[in-house]
């Protein structure tokens, strides 16, 4: 080899070198985190923070807000880097609070009258849309502006609202737990117009529910019944999926229930005492097949979502327990791991110390999303 070939050769070798640390770099600050607002007593209300591909090491727990009595939700926009906790503090009052995830500074803490739930939020990171608790007696939910707090309008349907969604490709969705029958239907929101209009009715009040990534189909917890109801949301058509061989006694109402990312999978929670998640095979979104039964470690689940890309689903226990929320692999359906009990969760992406995308405290359904990604 002459000397001029070694120089090219050595300079190179210098350009893929310094290539190659370069995009080792990049890959370095590319990071997904889980955000769980914690529930445990001794540390309600603040937020810990997990590294997803690095086994759900634990990074931080932000030291939010005093005197949080029940964590009702959790919402987060890419577009603004805002985290927001819906709350009651110990006396009962609804309160919301806003925090900024790039600096894990409490923004504002402020009261929304006359109480609140499981909210969302606009894709835009500019409204939240917040129900006025599962045991209140106002006919309406909350619309809210994100970036100050501020009441901007009410929407009016039933009372008792319990949990809000906005699912990837909307619209708005509520249900209630109102006992004069406007808790058997799933109410659709129109975010332009307000327009609300509703599927249903269904056999019995609504609890937690789930909407797929084209709002299509969505799935159901229904007082009452072992299993659940899943409605075709384009024509209104609603079929009942039961488990077999179930506990026995009154279900009251199983709480939790989401679709996986790809849309293959359905998990639901049980009873409050029953240690199982039921798992539906939703090939046929209207005819779903229970196909495993995941036992927990312990004794009943209240919650339960997925991260973005479907490697893992996180299975809350019962509400305000010190019991773990378990992780478990949501391709193999193994049991993995148990991270602070909490049921307020959702992933925050990074890269670059940018946030690139967030996930949900819901299980909705991303295949649309995850087809375009490919």
């Amino acid at each position: 080899m002459t000397r001029t070939a070694r120089c090219c050769l050595c300079v190179l070798v210098g350009v893929l070198s310094v290539t190659g640390v370069r995009a080792a770099q990049t890959a370095s600050f590319a990071e997904r985190r889980l955000y769980a607002v914690n529930q445990s007593a001794g540390d309600r209300g603040s937020v810990s923070v997990y590294d997803i591909d690095a086994g759900h090491r634990p990074i931080k727990t932000i030291k939010t807000v005093p005197d949080v009595g029940d964590v009702r939700g959790v919402a987060v926009s890419a577009v603004t880097g805002k985290l927001y906790v819906a709350y009651q503090d110990v006396s009962g009052a609804g309160m919301l609070y806003c925090l900024n995830v790039y600096d894990d500074t409490v923004l504002w803490n402020k009261a929304v009258s006359p109480g609140v739930d499981r909210l969302a939020i606009s894709p835009d990171g500019r409204l939240l849309y917040v129900p006025t608790w599962e045991g209140g007696s106002a006919d309406y939910i909350n619309v809210v502006d994100a970036d100050t707090g501020d009441d901007v309008r009410r929407v009016h349907f039933s009372n008792r609202s319990h949990d809000a969604q906005y699912p990837l490709s909307g619209p708005i969705f509520q249900e209630t737990k109102a006992t004069d029958g406007s808790g058997a239907y799933l109410y659709l929101i129109d975010p332009s117009s307000y327009a609300v209009s509703r599927i249903g009715p269904y056999s019995g009040i609504l609890g937690p529910y789930a909407v797929d990534s084209t709002s299509n189909f969505a799935v159901n917890n229904v007082r009452g019944l072992w299993g659940m109801q899943a409605a075709n949301l384009k024509t209104g058509h609603i079929i009942t999926a039961n488990i077999p061989d179930h506990p026995p006694g009154d279900p009251g109402l199983l709480h939790g229930i989401g679709w996986t990312p790809d849309q293959t999978e359905v998990w639901q929670s049980g009873r409050w005492d029953d240690p199982h998640v039921y798992v539906w095979d939703m090939n046929n979104p209207m005819a779903p097949v229970l196909k495993d039964r995941l036992t927990l470690k312990s004794g009943g689940s209240h919650w339960l979502t997925f991260d973005i890309k479907g490697n893992y689903g996180y299975v809350a226990p019962n509400k305000n327990s010190a019991d773990g929320t378990e992780i478990f692999n949501a391709r193999t359906h193994a049991s993995v791991g148990v991270i602070g009990s909490s049921e307020d969760m959702l992933e925050i992406d990074f890269a670059d110390g940018k946030i690139t995308q967030t996930g949900d405290q819901y299980g909705i359904g991303r295949r649309q999303q995850m087809a375009k990604s490919r």
